[in-house]
């Protein structure tokens, strides 16, 4: 069983193939920009973002709410523009349902937004930047979003989950969302992803979702 622990360096999962409702892989050129994509990794019941940025998002030097430093990688891609990110907040550990998401990519501003195009949690109006490694803006979020690192294969334009890096919340997720997570995932919520992981518009996964 993987240690659920905040760990500055790459942490290591088995690889999962992104792929779509017919079981093939998403190609990286086919995602539509600044449209909000989910999909779940490491484990079953942990909901990650993956956004096109329509523009190259580069590497960026971050630190954990420990001050532990890391180095964000930056978009893969041909345009080095798809990023992918853990969907749970870094804050009160909020994240998308099937029911309802309070969390979620604003291609425009929103309400309190400071900028276009950042992630917001309705919660605590926690505010990051996905461009810039999910780096918190404005908001109480002790840290940014733990990143979920790609590897791109050119030639199938294919995409690969395979590790985080960043501050991991697993352990404080699992823990806080032991009965939701067993009524709504079952006993299949902490098993580790592999092989492939399916990817869904967030639209089409949830029923609501929050703009605030």
């Amino acid at each position: 069983m993987p240690v659920f622990a905040a760990d500055a360096r790459p942490h290591e999962y088995p690889r999962a193939l992104l792929v779509d409702e017919r079981g093939e892989p998403v190609r990286a050129s086919s995602l539509q920009a600044l449209t909000n994509y989910v999909f779940h990794y490491p484990f079953v019941a942990t909901p990650v973002f993956l956004l096109d940025l329509g523009k190259p998002a580069l590497p960026r030097s971050l630190s954990t709410s420990k001050h532990e430093a890391y180095a964000w990688p930056g978009g893969v891609g041909a345009r080095r523009s798809v990023v992918a990110f853990s969907a749970i907040c870094a804050h009160k550990l909020v994240y998308p349902t099937k029911d309802v998401s309070f969390i979620s990519f604003r291609k425009n501003r929103a309400q309190r937004g400071v900028q276009d195009q950042l992630i917001h949690c309705c919660a605590d109006h926690s505010q990051y930047d996905p461009a810039r490694g999910a780096q918190v803006l404005s908001g109480p979020a002790p840290q940014p979003l733990c990143a979920v690192l790609l590897a791109h294969d050119a030639k199938a334009d294919s995409l690969t989950a395979y590790a985080t890096l960043g501050g991991e919340m697993f352990d404080e997720f699992f823990r806080k969302y032991e009965m939701k997570l067993s009524l709504d995932v079952g006993p299949s919520a902490r098993h580790a992803v592999s092989g492939q992981t399916r990817v869904f518009e967030l639209s089409q996964f949830c029923r609501n979702e929050i703009q605030c």
